[in-house]
């Protein structure tokens, strides 16, 4: 699966913003061409996860779903790559990290967990470690810390802490899997190519927000105004199934964004299904 570049020096192409819709709706399509194999693979490794950190040691649970979450990721990839083939994604497609390249791809969930870690801790310069309390331990904020909207712009400068760490992550998988490439050449070529696509990548975070927060968000307040019994029927009727797909499309729009950076040339082969 892998193509070993000639050197260390991976180029990409820059798109213009609409681009990032683009791979959106082509994840999109990609799901709905095989939406139950999707789901079993987004239900598996979500599975694995809540079982990581529900088990008896949650914390080094916590910690191993972040260091193997690239692992994980190249799973997705391997699904999608054979999709666009002709083929169908496969539960053994989840684990394929596990036999490719795992030896660079660990070193990435290391950096994952670091550089989580300080965005998080960095916002108790915002908020006096409200956040930090908030995600380790679950103790609510404090009335004042609420009512000032102290909370939510640590949450937002948290995120711009984080905004390195996640571009430099967003291509890395792919490029150690599919061009043979150790982790420091993979980070760097990631965020240099996240970094000249700008615009595309601005786009897409919004679109995410939009339908992976804002949408859910809303629609969560709606089911509450309905009676408690016949609201958290509809909660699960309609949300769940919406945020499935939702983190199903997610998955696959990583490959469909690393295809289009790194093989814009490579037009997508006759297996898979082109998106308008």
């Amino acid at each position: 699966m892998a193509t070993p570049a000639a050197g260390t020096v991976i180029p990409f192409v820059r798109h213009d913003a609409r681009r990032g819709m683009f791979w959106l709706r082509r994840a999109y399509a990609m799901f709905r061409a095989a939406p139950l194999r999707w789901l079993l693979l987004i239900g598996v490794y979500y599975g694995i996860v809540a079982l990581a950190e529900l088990g008896p040691f949650p914390a080094l649970g916590r910690l191993a779903a972040c260091i193997f979450k690239p692992v994980f990721a190249v799973g997705f990839l391997a699904a999608a790559w054979a999709q666009e083939r002709g083929g169908k994604p496969a539960l053994a497609d989840l684990f394929r990290g596990f036999r490719s390249n795992l030896w660079a791809l660990l070193p990435l969930g290391i950096v994952f967990l670091v550089g989580m870690t300080f965005a998080i801790a960095a916002t108790t310069v915002v908020d006096d470690g409200a956040l930090v309390a908030l995600i380790s331990v679950g103790e609510e904020p404090s009335e004042e810390v609420m009512t000032s909207g102290r909370l939510q712009l640590a949450m937002l400068f948290g995120i711009a802490c984080a905004l390195p760490t996640l571009l430099a992550l967003w291509f890395a998988p792919a490029l150690v899997v599919f061009h043979d490439v150790g982790a420091l050449t993979a980070l760097g070529a990631s965020l240099r190519a996240a970094l000249a696509n700008w615009r595309a990548v601005a786009v897409f975070g919004l679109a995410i927000l939009f339908y992976g927060g804002i949408v859910p968000a809303l629609g969560g307040t709606l089911v509450r105004l309905v009676d408690e019994p016949v609201g958290r029927v509809l909660a699960v009727a309609l949300l769940l199934p919406y945020m499935l797909v939702f983190l199903g499309t997610f998955q696959i729009a990583d490959y469909v964004a690393y295809r289009d950076v790194f093989h814009a040339d490579e037009p997508p082969s006759a297996g898979g299904d082109q998106a308008g």
